[in-house]
């Protein structure tokens, strides 16, 4: 082993960005590799441009994982507090919203990455932009890594992997070391897309595209409720979007071939006065429509009105009591066929790739290969909408830097 020790990291994502600081900050020599001209392309895209970095409710119990107590370890010594201090070390303030979502001060991805790049640059990381690692080899002291054409070799002691998942092929994600972690011994869970676009059959319920509301969306599987989620949803050309429909779109995909339906509650914040409120003006004139534009926007009242078999004019007087609760309850179960997900260019995270389990939870070293490290999206890890993810990658990527610099 060299007397200073190398370390050889692939990726150049937020994982493999904070364990390149983490290790060279600890005194090793680091080099690292992306595909891309320059560090964190997905970075740039996160938050719509704004970069939501963490989120201050952050916990192991946020996530969908093998066995969320393995995350504790990591949580106890770089949650988002932890972050947030480092990311003001490396020159990013940040501010949080009132439900936790956090960003940096100036609101810019494009900020976020070139500090990034200066604090990498301070550190005195090495590194190999357009250059794709292919492949690893195990040596009796460390590891060499290979290109696509094998001529270039590059040796280590020690190897992070941060590759990311599929999500985002186009920035270079695209799982091209799945297969030589399986031939190095690892399990490799099938990945797939999360947080996607759950695709459905709209039927006459098209009318409602571009409509974004707050809902209670849940999935279910023929009488059995998979998940259920609170939040913005929007009725998009790629099926049900926004953070309420994307958290849930991991469930999708464990469940292919299943009869899939999706159940939206249009209504879930004040249901009961709202619907009291209507019902005491049950003798009104006044058009049901008219009355439902008080919750609801615009296009939703005449689609669950034709959804009821009902004229949009059709006055309140004109109702029966059941007809109205029978209308007032369609807006508690909109029910849609699910027919799947976003490919993995919509998705913004990819589900799937080696479990926790085979990691060492206090140091994210390999229980498979000796001296391999491995953070971020490569692990069978999945947070929901709001900073969780990219908490994961940094955090990960940091204990990993941390561990691989101290035990080399």
């Amino acid at each position: 082993m060299s007397p200073t020790p190398t370390i050889g990291i692939v990726g150049a994502g937020p994982a493999g960005i904070a364990a390149a600081l983490a290790a060279a900050e600890r005194g090793a020599r680091v080099t690292l590799f992306d595909t891309n001209e320059r560090i964190g392309r997905k970075l740039l895209v996160t938050g719509n441009g704004r970069c939501n970095l963490s989120n201050t409710n952050a916990s192991p119990a946020a996530y969908t994982c093998e066995d969320q107590a393995l995350l504790e370890p990591l949580f106890a010594e770089h949650g988002p507090a932890w972050l947030l201090e480092k990311m003001a070390q490396w020159g990013i303030l940040t501010h949080a919203t009132a439900d936790g979502w956090c960003y940096p001060l100036s609101d810019s991805a494009a900020s976020v990455v070139s500090l990034l790049e200066a604090a990498l640059d301070e550190a005195g990381v090495i590194f190999c932009p357009n250059t794709q690692v292919m492949g690893l080899q195990p040596q009796s002291e460390g590891f060499t890594l290979f290109t696509p054409d094998r001529n270039a070799q590059y040796a280590f002691d020690r190897v992070i992997l941060c590759p990311g998942g599929k999500a985002y092929p186009a920035l270079g994600s695209r799982g091209s070391l799945l297969s030589e972690l399986a031939r190095l011994g690892h399990t490799i869970h099938e990945v797939r897309p999360a947080l996607a676009p759950i695709q459905v059959d709209y039927g006459i319920v098209k009318a409602l595209l571009g409509v974004r509301l707050d809902v209670n969306l849940s999935i279910w599987r023929d009488d059995q409720q998979l998940a259920a989620e609170y939040g913005n949803m929007i009725f998009s050309r790629y099926g049900l979007n926004g953070p309420a429909a994307m958290n849930l779109s991991h469930h999708v995909t464990a469940n292919q071939g299943a009869n899939l339906r999706a159940v939206i509650d249009l209504l879930p914040d004040q249901s009961d006065e709202f619907e009291n409120y209507v019902l005491s003006r049950a003798h009104t004139p006044l058009p049901l429509a008219t009355m439902l534009l008080t919750a609801l926007p615009p296009r939703v009242p005449p689609l669950i009105l034709q959804l009821e078999g009902l004229d949009e004019t059709v006055p309140m007087s004109a109702l029966t009591p059941r007809q109205l609760r029978r209308t007032l309850r369609r807006l508690h179960n909109l029910t849609l066929p699910i027919t799947g997900v976003g490919s993995f260019k919509q998705a913004q995270l990819s589900s799937g790739g080696v479990p926790l389990s085979e990691m060492d939870p206090a140091t994210y070293t390999s229980q498979r290969v000796t001296h391999l490290y491995l953070a971020g999206e490569i692990l069978d890890v999945i947070g929901p909408c709001g900073g969780y993810n990219l908490q994961f990658c940094f955090a990960s990527g940091a204990l990993a830097g941390e561990s691989a610099a101290l035990t080399a």
